[in-house]
């Protein structure tokens, strides 16, 4: 009878969806679903969904709750992480403060200035977590939903014995969209797909062994498909491979898109397609939209959804419980996975069985996917170090070597940057005081 321990299980929606799928599991009829939150309301709200996922189920599963993640931890067997630490007073300051020198964020929760603030706002309590869980439950499998995805993948990794785990749904999200762009059934696709986690790239594309890509690239020149993707189609068809993360998030990314307000206007579009500060204008609203769709469902105002989603960690818990073998994309260390990029965390195809979760050898990558992969992955190093050793500088060096921030910006002016957002989220960042 597996223990499921929900870290942030407040996100209810997120956790909604999670239990939803697990529920779905044939055969796993009983469990327990162990939630934790440090905001004891949110965590009431998160508790009555489960509750009532489970009686809709007809399973055996128990929902217990607490605000100490010690009283749910022992004995867990997997341990989902979505936490997030102080996002509503620092969102403004991630994206407004680096604005004023001309580094303007879509989403900014991943890297750039507001990502690497982020990772260091959440990474020593994510530290702290994991810790915990390596001494009460050292058996557990940790799935990590939490951005600045590799950088606290990779910190776990580095600071403890477990198997952790990095999922997102970019990977499997991406592949429906290209099946859509070219028109076919997505069944009918091969692809292969590796990289770093929203910088993964699909190296191939084809159906019935014939390549999908010169028809990928007549469709990207046609007006209607393009603007569905204006960055990630420009990203293919000058670097010959189309990647995993969204047009508007990608364009913080790389150095290509976002630098001036003519490459702005000419890139990006509304909404998920490159808005400047789109994440940091709405997020506090679908935070608590998000509380509010959970409490009408609860009310019986809105239907509960109790189909499965595409995400990855219902298959990992079903292929390990219930020995059914499956494929997902994970972030793992690049024990030998992508032979040309370093030791760090990258995603590339797992195969999930009753042994593990076991990384498979992708080979070598494009060199020019590769190398934008690898600048990535030196700041992701620079901030772990920064977390495990609570070292500003280090901090500081990862911001100078973000690729849209050094573009816009000279060291003089991402000091300055750096000292400024510094200053703003100090209080959110106690470990390093």
């Amino acid at each position: 009878m597996p223990k499921v321990t929900f870290v942030g299980a407040g996100s209810a929606v997120f956790a909604r969806q999670l239990m939803t799928d697990i529920l779905a599991i044939e055969g796993l009829d009983d469990g327990v679903f162990a939630l934790v939150d440090i905001d004891a309301g949110r965590l009431s709200l998160a508790k009555r969904i489960a509750e009532r996922l489970v009686e809709l189920s007809g399973k055996r599963w128990m929902v217990e709750a607490s605000v100490d993640r010690l009283d749910v931890l022992k004995g867990a067997d997997y341990v989902i992480n979505s936490i997030e630490v102080a996002g509503l007073k620092n969102v403004r300051f991630d994206y407004d403060i680096p604005m004023r020198y001309g580094i303007d964020q879509c989403i900014g929760d991943t890297i750039g200035p507001g990502g690497i603030f982020k990772a260091l706002r959440t990474g020593p309590a994510w530290l702290e977590i994991v810790g915990d869980v390596q001494r009460v439950a050292p058996g557990a499998v940790v799935l990590n939903y939490t951005n600045p995805m590799s950088i606290l993948t990779l910190a776990a990794q580095r600071s403890t014995e477990l198997s952790v785990v990095g999922l997102c749904h970019s990977v499997q999200g991406t592949s429906r969209q290209l099946a859509g762009y070219v028109g076919i059934p997505y069944g009918e696709m091969q692809w292969d797909c590796a990289g770093i986690n929203h910088n993964a790239w699909f190296t191939k594309l084809e159906r019935a062994g014939v390549d999908l890509y010169p028809l990928l690239r007549e469709r990207a020149r046609d007006p209607d498909v393009y603007e569905k993707d204006p960055v990630r189609f420009e990203v293919m068809l000058h670097l010959g491979a189309f990647v995993t993360e969204s047009s508007g998030h990608f364009s913080e990314y790389v150095p290509y898109f976002r630098k001036r307000p003519d490459l702005i206007d000419k890139y990006t579009r509304p909404g998920y397609l490159g808005e400047s500060g789109f994440y940091a204008n709405n997020w506090p609203r679908w935070r608590r939209e998000n509380d509010e769709q959970i409490e009408a469902m609860l009310q019986g105002d809105r239907p509960i959804p109790v189909g499965r989603s595409l995400e990855y960690g219902a298959d990992i818990i079903e292929a390990l419980e219930c020995g059914r073998a499956a494929t997902i994309y994970g972030n793992v260390l690049n024990r030998g996975s992508i032979d040309n990029l370093p030791d760090g965390c990258v995603e590339v195809a797992c195969r999930v069985d009753d042994k593990g979760i076991h990384a498979q050898h992708f080979g070598p990558l494009p060199e020019q996917l590769a190398g934008l992969n690898r600048t990535h992955m030196a700041v992701h190093e620079l901030v772990v170090e920064a977390l495990l050793e609570r070292s500003q500088e280090k901090a500081r060096y990862a911001l100078m070597l973000d690729p849209l921030t050094a573009a816009v910006c000279s060291l003089d002016e991402i000091a300055r940057l750096f000292d400024e957002m510094w200053e703003a989220e100090r209080e959110s960042m106690p470990a390093f005081s």
